[in-house]
């Protein structure tokens, strides 16, 4: 039996049933044994490793309900171009890349965290362009919100794609007057033709899932999600559970359109973790991503340089292929995560779960999940009450892009994104994303920005959306603690639930709320073993 016992700080549980705050927390073989008052914990521990916390503050492990660890882990191996100013500097900055890392000619390199918004030329970059940065290379560059991306000459030709490739349904390939490919493709022409491009394998891929775990460990973080896998992914998952690679629970969605060699080749992990691995579901796209202007919306966007003033953005999938996806999920009992980030798009998920639960009577609650919900009308939360869904925010888009909402919404409905205060107030579960590696799994900042609500330029975006930093903080503990099915094992510091713990250099709750992102992140605790310390 090893017992630890944590005295000498703020220990917030985010259990208000049994009261938020404890004077000391004793962890059993990897649970939590007891939490309260330090006479009653210490009566129930012999001889037990001392943690004196010196005044920092334990709570729950932050809980990631929406990211992508095999993107956070390839991109390890690929070129950061985030902050780049303009062209020449995405050159530059890929070009060094090449040259520190001895790409020999031929070889396939990826760029990713470009961001059109942020360039000088406020557009994204053609082949040509690209051409010049990997002039012996095949080369593809990924927007920061993955959802678009520019390919070069070579690339192009490596995966045959030339003026005679028709654009796929929920995407299309950009075009110059004659026709020809300028590169740039986005939603399904990017998404499913990077499916084709050739990953690194074996040790080095494998050392890049325990650095992309370090990372999520190191901003708190305890259970961490892989939002898409496919088909191909199947062997490496065999790999990632035989070696013992993951360390911090991981639960993969499965793409409804590859996901046949994941149910015969790993059928253990679609029913709880094996070597810290579980199926929790499927995953399916609806739209695209606001900041790229192919979110799917209700009304349109403000018009930019030529564009149809009526343009919307555009769906990813007919009605009755998500209504046939639905109807799979709830026959057998599976979750979905439906990225919506549109109004439209999120019209579509609500009405056809409805359409689908009503041919599925009897089938069980699967807490079905609206990942980012960024332009969830305020109208629309009524049904997502009624239907049981969660809408999983991707709050730091207030921050990060509120400015490029702006522009491209107009103020009304920019301040109305991630709408979590009318959320609560309607009743409704929500959890917090950073969608990593779109940006880092930092909490803090997210919560931060929940609570905030401020763009990069310092502009208020919804001050009547802002909510409390401990409704900020459930939605990154107990509440995704209940999306994920968990909330008997996570979420809050309770006898018998694990001892998935993080250590903040202060309470959260009695820091100013503009100081929330300067909290640290001390160390994180897997079952009561450390997996980072600062």
């Amino acid at each position: 039996m090893s017992q630890t016992l944590f005295v000498n700080g703020t220990i917030l549980t985010m259990d208000e049933t049994r009261g938020l705050y404890a004077e000391a927390l004793l962890v059993e073989d990897g649970r939590i044994a007891a939490v309260g008052a330090r006479s009653d914990v210490e009566a129930a521990a012999h001889a037990p490793e001392i943690v004196d916390l010196h005044g920092a503050a334990l709570l729950p492990a932050f809980i990631d309900p929406h990211s992508h660890l095999s993107s956070v882990a390839m991109g390890l191996q690929q070129a950061a171009v985030e902050g780049a100013r303009d062209y020449a500097d995405l050159i530059e900055r890929i070009q060094r890349y090449i040259r520190e890392n001895n790409v020999p000619a031929g070889q396939w390199v990826t760029a990713h965290g470009y961001d059109h918004n942020a360039l000088a030329e406020h557009r994204p970059p053609t082949r040509e362009v690209l051409d010049k940065a990997a002039p012996e290379n095949p080369l593809v560059l990924q927007h920061a919100s993955g959802h678009t991306g520019v390919f070069n000459t070579q690339a192009l030709q490596a995966l045959g794609l030339d003026a005679a490739t028709p654009d796929p349904d929920g995407g299309r390939f950009g075009r110059a007057a004659d026709g020809a490919l300028t590169g740039y493709a986005e939603e399904n022409a990017f998404i499913e033709t990077i499916k084709r491009i050739p990953t690194p394998g074996g040790a080095q891929l494998l050392g890049c899932y325990r650095r992309a775990q370090q990372l999520y460990a190191s901003f708190g973080i305890a259970t961490v999600q892989d939002g898409l896998i496919v088909d191909q992914m199947a062997p490496l998952y065999e790999a990632l559970v035989q070696t013992g690679t993951l360390f911090l629970d991981t639960v993969g969605y499965a793409d409804f359109r590859s996901c046949e060699a994941l149910h015969t080749r790993l059928p253990a992990h679609w029913d709880g973790y094996r070597g810290r691995f579980r199926i929790g579901g499927y995953k399916t796209f609806l739209d695209g991503s606001p900041q790229a202007r192919t979110a799917w919306l209700r009304q349109p966007y403000v018009p930019a340089d030529s564009q149809d003033e009526s343009y919307c953005g555009y769906p990813a999938l007919p009605d009755d292929v998500l209504f046939a996806q639905l109807v799979r999920a709830l026959r057998e009992g599976r979750q979905v995560l439906a990225h919506c980030n549109g109004d439209a798009a999120a019209a579509q998920y609500l009405a056809q779960f409805a359409r689908a639960k009503a041919a599925c009577p009897g089938a069980p609650g699967v807490r079905p999940v609206m990942i980012h919900a960024q332009f969830l009308g305020r109208d629309q939360l009524p049904q997502l009450k009624a239907l049981g869904m969660i809408p999983s925010f991707f709050v730091a888009h207030v921050y990060h892009w509120g400015d490029v909402h702006l522009r491209n919404m107009g103020p009304a409905r920019a301040a109305a994104i991630s709408c979590a205060a009318s959320a609560l107030r309607a009743g409704l579960r929500f959890t917090f994303h950073q969608d990593a590696p779109v940006i880092r799994p930092d909490m803090l900042e997210t919560v931060w920005c929940a609570v905030n609500r401020v763009t990069r330029a310092g502009v208020p975006l919804g001050p009547e959306e802002r909510i409390s930093t401990l409704e900020a903080l459930k939605a990154v503990t107990a509440h995704a603690a209940y999306q994920y099915f968990e909330e008997d094992r996570k979420g809050t510091l309770a006898p018998g639930k694990l001892a998935d713990l993080t250590v903040l250099s202060a309470d959260p709750l009695a820091t100013p709320p503009a100081a929330l992102r300067d909290l640290q992140v001390l160390a994180t605790y897997k079952e009561g073993r450390p997996v980072f310390t600062a």
